[in-house]
């Protein structure tokens, strides 16, 4: 096999694993995702995780798809995108027919319920430990835009009710305009 074939098939089983052993969406797989991709492989690094993660939380879609989509392309290319997509869908595709099969069994069942409600609590663990890695990163870059617009941001979001919408303009407009000042 030849190591661009060895690069696809690592690069779906990766995806496929990854989205079959997490529960609780986007946010749970950024982080594996990165340690996958990140730590374990080395294709990408940190800061173009970090970007990565941005896009795919901004752009329309499941996070998890879309930040699949930006690594397999980054990775591998139009074939990788593909491939990562496939990965990615896939395991939640199997299991959501097969639970729609035994949707009154899985909705009635009590200790279905209690791991739910258990998995809730890991799932907002997980979480926190991207919001807390991902913002170190940025407090660790040393510099004073990123971390002010992070703060500004949660500010106008989570107190004042701003509309996202609003805010990813901005902040796109803010970074566009900062990468433009210091390239020139």
């Amino acid at each position: 096999m030849d190591s661009k074939a060895k690069r696809y098939l690592t690069l779906f089983l990766s995806t496929l694993e990854i989205s079959a052993f997490t529960f609780g969406g986007g946010y749970v797989i950024i982080p594996l995702m990165r340690k996958k991709f990140v730590g374990k492989l080395k294709w990408i690094d940190d800061s173009e995780m970090l970007d990565m993660t941005a896009i795919a939380q901004s752009s329309p879609g499941p996070i998890a798809v879309n930040a699949a989509i930006l690594i397999g392309y980054r990775t591998g290319g139009i074939p990788g995108a593909l491939l990562s997509i496939l990965g990615a869908v896939l395991p939640p595709l199997v299991i959501i027919s097969v639970i729609s099969v035994f949707y009154k069994a899985f909705r009635d069942n009590r200790y279905v319920s209690l791991v739910m409600s258990g998995m809730s609590a890991g799932v907002a663990a997980v979480v926190l430990d991207v919001v807390i890695s991902m913002s170190a990163d940025i407090v660790r870059s040393r510099r004073i835009l990123p971390v002010i617009m992070l703060i500004t941001v949660f500010i106008l979001a989570y107190f004042l009710e701003v509309n996202i919408i609003f805010l990813i303009i901005a902040a796109g407009a803010v970074g566009y305009i900062d990468g433009a000042v210091r390239k020139s």
